[in-house]
């Protein structure tokens, strides 16, 4: 069983990686293996050639950063922890760049996402955690993901690197986050009742 976190911060050790050090210490307790990318800034964005998309290759065309591995490191995944720093409200441009390119190439063609254990964490300065968490939350919700949460929203304050330390209720969160996600991780590998099948989605648009 494992849970693949992706750090969406282009800081190496700072806050958003602390923060998934917590969670990870949860995880590997719990006796579920934990791995983090972390692709830092020099992501591309999605080019919406649909090439992924139309030929059911579950990768990228563009093929000189890491998110070809994290596409199919979720793919094999039990679980998947997204972390994103905030930037003027909300997810940072190179966490969502990635988001862009995994949910396209794994999820809207036949879904490799569906009914993987999936959780959010964010860390932010002083405003736009909510924003933050709830588009992470929803990118997943799109993906017909079992979105497991804490106890409290998943927003850990802190602006230099080490700040989110002090955030006492807010690593908790972090810590409970990865307790729970390794709960439903290991739950859902010991059901005895199937997983729901899934189809691709009817595309539709408003303008005719």
């Amino acid at each position: 069983m494992k849970i693949v976190a992706i750090n969406g911060s282009p800081r190496k050790n700072g806050n958003t990686a602390q923060v998934l050090e917590v969670a990870r210490r949860e995880v590997e307790a719990a006796g579920v293996e934990f791995q983090v990318f972390q692709p830092g800034a020099k992501v591309h964005p999605c080019l919406a050639c649909y090439h992924c998309l139309n030929t059911g290759s579950l990768r990228c065309v563009q093929t000189d950063d890491m998110v070809n591995d994290i596409i199919a490191a979720c793919i094999e995944a039990d679980g998947i922890l997204l972390a994103a720093p905030v930037y003027h409200g909300g997810i940072a441009g190179g966490m969502k760049c990635v988001l862009d390119r995994l949910m396209l190439a794994a999820g809207c063609g036949v879904n490799q996402l569906h009914h993987k254990v999936g959780g959010a964490l964010c860390t932010l300065r002083r405003s736009g955690g909510m924003e933050t968490y709830q588009q992470l939350l929803g990118t997943m919700d799109a993906m017909e993901m079992v979105i497991v949460t804490s106890d409290y929203w998943g927003a850990v304050h802190g602006a230099d690197p080490g700040e989110v330390q002090g955030d006492t209720e807010g690593m908790e969160v972090a810590a409970k986050l990865g307790r729970n996600m390794a709960w439903m991780v290991k739950v859902l590998a010991e059901s005895k009742i199937p997983v729901p099948e899934t189809h691709p989605r009817t595309m539709t648009n408003f303008i005719r």
